[in-house]
Formats: C-alpha cells, sequence, structure tokens
C-alpha cells in the first residue's frame, strides 16, 4: 500500500509537493484525495494516476478501517509533540504539560520522541505494538506525560508501634509536596491477631512492621496526614485480614474529616464535652497519641481517639462526610489472597471466603462511588522474593489478575467499574528481563481487556508499583547493594513505573536505620531530579535490544499461561501445587549458580575483600521496646472493656450477615469502629473457615 502510495506521488510535480509540505499528503480518513490528485497530476498522467489509484483502493480493503485512520492521523500526531505545550485530560481535568526541557547546555530535550519511520509498516507496527505513552496498547506508559508535581516515591515503612511508625513516615515525606506512604504491618497483624501475652505473640509485636489492632491504632499511624487531600496517597501491605485494615482505615479518614468539620464549625469545646461524657467512668482513660509529634505531624486525626464521628455529630452530617470522604481517598490495599498460597502463606480464611471478602469489598466500592482507591494489588513481589524468575512472576501475577476479573465478573460486576480499581506490584532485580517487565505486562493486560472483556480504557491501563528486590540484597559488602538497587531503580523508571520504593541497603541484615532509609530514597530522587536521560519520558522505546527482549517475554509469559491453562487455570495449579513448586525449582537453580560461582555476586562469590568479604554484622538491630509492646496491651484492653456488650452484639450480627451471603464489608465499616482486629478475625473463622493448606 505504502509502494504503491509512493508511486502515485511521483507522478506529481516537485514544486506542488513542496507547496503541500505535509509528509503524506492527499490522505483523508476515507482514503485517497482523488479530486486533489487528479487535480494537480499532468493530463498525459492522468491514466496511470487512474490506474494506481484503483490498485490502491483494491489493496485498502485489506487494510482495518482503524488502522488507516491511524496513518492518517500520524502527522498531526507527531505535530501534537513539536508543539511547547501538549494538552491532555485525565478523567474531566485538563492538563497542559511542557513537551520539552531545557538543558544547561540550553539544548531542547524532548520529553516524549516519536520514532522517524516512514513506510506505513512500519509506522503501523509500531502503532499496535508501541504507540506513545497514554496509548493503547501502553506499552511505554499509561499516561502522555508523567505527573510534574508528584515524583513516583512510595518508601515502605513500618515498625514498632504506630507512634513510631507515624514519625518515620512524616521522617520519609518531610517536605514532599506528594505524600505517598507505604505501610508494614507486624506478623502479628498479617495472621489478624491482636497483641498478646502469649510467648509466640508478644515476641512479635511490633517487629518486622507495625502493630495495628483497631481503629485507634490507625488514626495514630497515619495522623498529621490529610487522608483526603489528592496530594496524598496510602498503601497497605496487608492480605488475610485486609479488609479490617482497610476499614480501620477508611473510618480514620472519615474521622479525620469530622474533625476538619468539627474545628471548621467551632465546634471544638462542644465535643469535647461529649467524649469526656462518654469516658468519665473508664479507668483506663482516653486514648492518646505517646509521646512528641513529629515535626510535620498538626496532629490531624487525634481528636477523636477513643470515639467515631457518629458519635459526636449529628447523622446526616456524619453520613453526608462519609459519603464524600469515600470518594476522595486514595491509595492501595494488597488484598492478594492466590499468590499468598502461592508464595508468602499469610493465608487466614479459607480460599473461597477470602474470595468472597475480596468481591463484596469490590462491591462496596462500586456502590459507593470510591474510584480513587484500588481493592487489590496483585502481586508478583512475594513471588519473586520466594525464588522465582521474572517470567513466572509476570506470569503467575498476570493469571492471578485475570482470576480476579473472572471471579468479580461471575458475581455481576460491571468490569468497567472495577477493572480501574485493580493495581499490580512487581520486583526488580537486575535480570535482562526486568528491564521490560512494565511493558509486557502493560501491553497482554490491555490487549487482553480490550479484546477479551471488551473493557474501556480506564480498565484497559495496568497500574503498578515497584520495588527493588530484597533478594538481590546481600550480607556482604553490604555498600555494594546501594549499586544494585541504583541499577534496579534505573530499570524501573525508564519504564515508567507508576510507584517506586528503593531498598535500604542494611535490610540485608536489620530493620532499615533512618540513615540508609535516606540514602535509599536519594538513589530515586537523583534519578529524577539530576539524571539528564531521566528528563525524557520514553528513553528506551526504539532500543532493538528493549524490543527484542519484550517480544521474548511476552511470548514466554503466553506460554505460561497455556501451562496454567493445562492444569485447570490458577485455582487448579494450586490444588496441585504448580506455581509452589515452580518457584522452588527457579529458587533452587538460582541459589545454585550463585553457590557454585556460576551466576557471579561482586563481593560474594567474585572480587571479594583481602578479609574474604565476611558476613556484615548490624551495629544496631530495630526491635519493638517492651514498652510500646505494653502500651499496645493496654490500649487493646481499654478498647474491649469500653465495648464489651457493643462488641458482643455486632460481632454477631457480621456472622449473620455472613451466613446470609449479604455484604461483609459493609457490615466491617461498623464493626471496627469498636471491635479489634482479633476479635473480628475469630469470628469470621466461624463461619467462613480457618486456611487449612492442602497436602
Amino acid at each position: 500500500l505504502y509502494g504503491l502510495y509512493k508511486s502515485i506521488l511521483t507522478l506529481l510535480p516537485e514544486d506542488t509537493l513542496e507547496a503541500r509540505g505535509d509528509t503524506y499528503p492527499y490522505l483523508l480518513e476515507s482514503g485517497l484525495d482523488e479530486e486533489s490528485l487528479k487535480g494537480d497530476v499532468k493530463e498525459d498522467k492522468l491514466t496511470l494516476l487512474d490506474l494506481l489509484i484503483s490498485e490502491f483502493n483494491i489493496q485498502k480493503l485489506n487494510l482495518d478501517p482503524h488502522h488507516w485512520v491511524s496513518l492518517v492521523e500520524w502527522e498531526s500526531k507527531v505535530q501534537r509533540y513539536k508543539q511547547p505545550v501538549y494538552k491532555f485530560k485525565v478523567r474531566d481535568k485538563e492538563l497542559e504539560i511542557d513537551t520539552y526541557s531545557e538543558s544547561l547546555s540550553h539544548l531542547k530535550i524532548p520529553k516524549v520522541v516519536l520514532p522517524r519511520y516512514e513506510a506505513w509498516g512500519d509506522l503501523l507496527r509500531w502503532s499496535l505494538q508501541e504507540n506513545v505513552p497514554g496509548k493503547f496498547p501502553y506499552t511505554a506508559g499509561l499516561y502522555p506525560f508523567k505527573r510534574t508535581e508528584e515524583d513516583p516515591t512510595r518508601m515502605f515503612a513500618g515498625e514498632g508501634g504506630p507512634e513510631r511508625t507515624n514519625r518515620r513516615f512524616h521522617y520519609v515525606s518531610l517536605d514532599m509536596k506528594a505524600k505517598r506512604l507505604s505501610t508494614a504491618f507486624d506478623s502479628v497483624t498479617l495472621y489478624g491477631n491482636d497483641p498478646g501475652e502469649r510467648p509466640d505473640i508478644y515476641g512479635k509485636i511490633g517487629n518486622a512492621g507495625v502493630s495495628i489492632c483497631c481503629l485507634d491504632d490507625a488514626k495514630k499511624l497515619y495522623s498529621g496526614f490529610d487522608l483526603s487531600n489528592p496530594m496524598t496517597s496510602v498503601s497497605m501491605t496487608i492480605n488475610g485480614p485486609a479488609p479490617m485494615l482497610l476499614a480501620f482505615f477508611l473510618n480514620a479518614a472519615i474521622d479525620q474529616n469530622c474533625e476538619k468539620y468539627i474545628r471548621e464549625n467551632g465546634l471544638v469545646k462542644e465535643v469535647e464535652k461529649k467524649i469526656d461524657s462518654i469516658f468519665k467512668n473508664d479507668k483506663n482513660g482516653r486514648p492518646a497519641y505517646a509521646g512528641d509529634l513529629p515535626e510535620g505531624n498538626d496532629g490531624l486525626g487525634l481528636l477523636l481517639l477513643g470515639v467515631t464521628g457518629d458519635q459526636v455529630l449529628p447523622a446526616e452530617v456524619y453520613e453526608e462526610i462519609k459519603t464524600r470522604t469515600l470518594r476522595e481517598v486514595r491509595g492501595t490495599v494488597q488484598a492478594d489472597i492466590l499468590k499468598e498460597d502461592q508464595a508468602q502463606n499469610t493465608c487466614i480464611f479459607s480460599t473461597e471466603f477470602a474470595l468472597r471478602l475480596m468481591g463484596d469489598v469490590q462491591e462496596y466500592f462500586i456502590r459507593k462511588k470510591v474510584r480513587n482507591f484500588y481493592s487489590v494489588s496483585i502481586s508478583g513481589y512475594h513471588i519473586a522474593e520466594a525464588g522465582a524468575n521474572p517470567i513466572s512472576q509476570l506470569a503467575f501475577t498476570l493469571s492471578n489478575g485475570f482470576t480476579y476479573v473472572e471471579y468479580y465478573l461471575s458475581r455481576g460486576m460491571d468490569i468497567n467499574k472495577f477493572g480501574p480499581n485493580l493495581s499490580f506490584f512487581f520486583s526488580n532485580g537486575v535480570d535482562p528481563e526486568y528491564a521490560v517487565i512494565g511493558r509486557v505486562a502493560r501491553r497482554i493486560w490491555a490487549k487482553a481487556m480490550k479484546e477479551k472483556y471488551g473493557a474501556d480504557s480506564r480498565a484497559q491501563m495496568l497500574k503498578y508499583h515497584i520495588q527493588t528486590s530484597g533478594r538481590s540484597l546481600h550480607a556482604q559488602e553490604i555498600d555494594f547493594n546501594d549499586i544494585r538497587t541504583t541499577l534496579q531503580a534505573l530499570y524501573a523508571i525508564y519504564d515508567n513505573c507508576n510507584s517506586l520504593h528503593t531498598n535500604a541497603y542494611d535490610e540485608a541484615i536489620t530493620t532499615p536505620t533512618e540513615e540508609s532509609v535516606r540514602r535509599a530514597m536519594a538513589i530515586q530522587l537523583i534519578i529524577n531530579k539530576e539524571l539528564g536521560l531521566a528528563k525524557n519520558e520514553n528513553p528506551i522505546q526504539g532500543s532493538f535490544i528493549i524490543e527484542e527482549l519484550t517480544d521474548l517475554v511476552e511470548e514466554a509469559v503466553l506460554l505460561e499461561f497455556d501451562r496454567i491453562t493445562e492444569r485447570g487455570g490458577v485455582l487448579g495449579a494450586m490444588e496441585t501445587m504448580y506455581q509452589r513448586s515452580k518457584i522452588q525449582e527457579e529458587s533452587l537453580h538460582y541459589e545454585t549458580l550463585k553457590h557454585n560461582g556460576e551466576y557471579p555476586i561482586i563481593g560474594v562469590n567474585t572480587f571479594l575483600s583481602s578479609k574474604g568479604s565476611p558476613t556484615i554484622l548490624p551495629k544496631e538491630v530495630i526491635r519493638a521496646t517492651d514498652e510500646e509492646k505494653q502500651r499496645q496491651l493496654k490500649s487493646l484492653e481499654g478498647l474491649k472493656e469500653r465495648n464489651k456488650s457493643r462488641a458482643e452484639q455486632g460481632l454477631k450480627e457480621l456472622q449473620e450477615v455472613a451466613v446470609h451471603n449479604e455484604n461483609i464489608f459493609e457490615k466491617l465499616i461498623e464493626v471496627t469502629k469498636y471491635c479489634s482486629l482479633g476479635q473480628i478475625t475469630h469470628a469470621l473463622f466461624e463461619v467462613g473457615g480457618q486456611y487449612r493448606r492442602n497436602m
């Protein structure tokens, strides 16, 4: 077709073509501009022109009409990126982004560069498989340009009680316009338990994550952050008890807005009187934030500790605030129960009941118009950390995602309403495949959502968080770990990840210190703010090796889909522990090559120091203190005593809702106001079943 078009153009006088100035003149959405062509061609060439046009039109019949439009619009697309400002819409908001940044040498560096192909076959192939950022199949990125006011930094933190982690959150986000928090919970919380004096529980309270067991803990944890501000986003790495922690968070956000309403309307003294009357006979006293507030914490969220907004405000006011808050909050809850069975192991309910809880959350989100919060973060990170290679990580994660899609559809949900509430989470190692993990994931997801499920553009977009590989960090020569993390961060940023956590160099031996976390944050900030090539937003497009890797990884992932399908799909494969077995095999392969030296790791099995690069022991091991643990126990005791009769009734009603197949999450929003995490977990065990692994 392109050859015929070029042949037609040879019939035209050169000065006529120059006067038109277009790269592809005489093209219309309907086809060739035959009238203009015949007017510009000399009379002695009209017969040949008619023959060429006739053959062109015959060949054009074989081309998809959408593909023809893509070719016709190519020149206008190029011109839009040449303008100094690019205008586009995200939802209903029009954004204007500069298309160039100026270097110190006063060169204009384009933020998005388009290919210089001329042949239509090359252009069409590029448009179908690559395209510009923000256009289907989103290989290069989800949005035309990155946010200018918000870096992708999202640092993972959690240790001790809620106050200590709150201080760390304020430390890592100080002076940042966008507050992007990522929450790590202790193993007591991960398994849905309350803090307790039982030795195996007491020793784990607040270690390797924050201890959260009630609504007041959530209020303290996120105090000083306006959870309804569009520049605030909270991620929670929690799975088995995810619905309960999500309910704690949403109630904390609602009560924050109740507090703002109280202050704005001069009701503080009146509300304080109501709260004092509630706690008048309480021997434990009113809950309070332990210690001084950190820099940046203005105390927002602490006024209503021990109570909820519906206890101190009129019902209609509270409901209005609740409705508005649910539509405003931004964030993510992990809640990916399939990967827990396959890799991480923090399952607490039966798989069937856990899926039902996930579905109830999503149905609630649809009904309440919760559009800015992701109800699940479909995670490959834990699969990779357990030993899977990049191909298996991506294949298992995407197949889990499609399983959730099928499950939600089976419950009658609209894909265009739940699709945008799904997000993803990947690891990033140093393997070559990690350079394209986002490209492949976006392409496969977009094509499947559009062509198989008929989803709209918002549901086609695969949004993902990247965390650099913890497994790639080593206890020998730990200073080298920052180099590994820098390279992995470069992969992620060049691949247009939506958010990024860079691991601290000392994570191989201890919970990160403030010093190591600051260094880890600096890695991605230096790339984003100082590295010149990062000013461009599609730097890896057009690279021969990147395009080859993308195709190779995509093919390998699709082959793994076939193997999973042969085993009855994701759930069928889980019955025979296919995913777990494959992860173990790949982990063993890596460890074998590492230990025999075939896979070189600098400072570990090669390039050793004169001392033999011994394992580094931590200068300090960060653990929750006894004071923090006792504070959590006392806080929990006060909650249970204060709400004993109310909790008994609420838990009974929760069980009845589950038995009668009503929406459990709707009731969880209520009972989490006065029940603890452990109380709710054990009540649901009785109606939903406790997890037992198939042997």
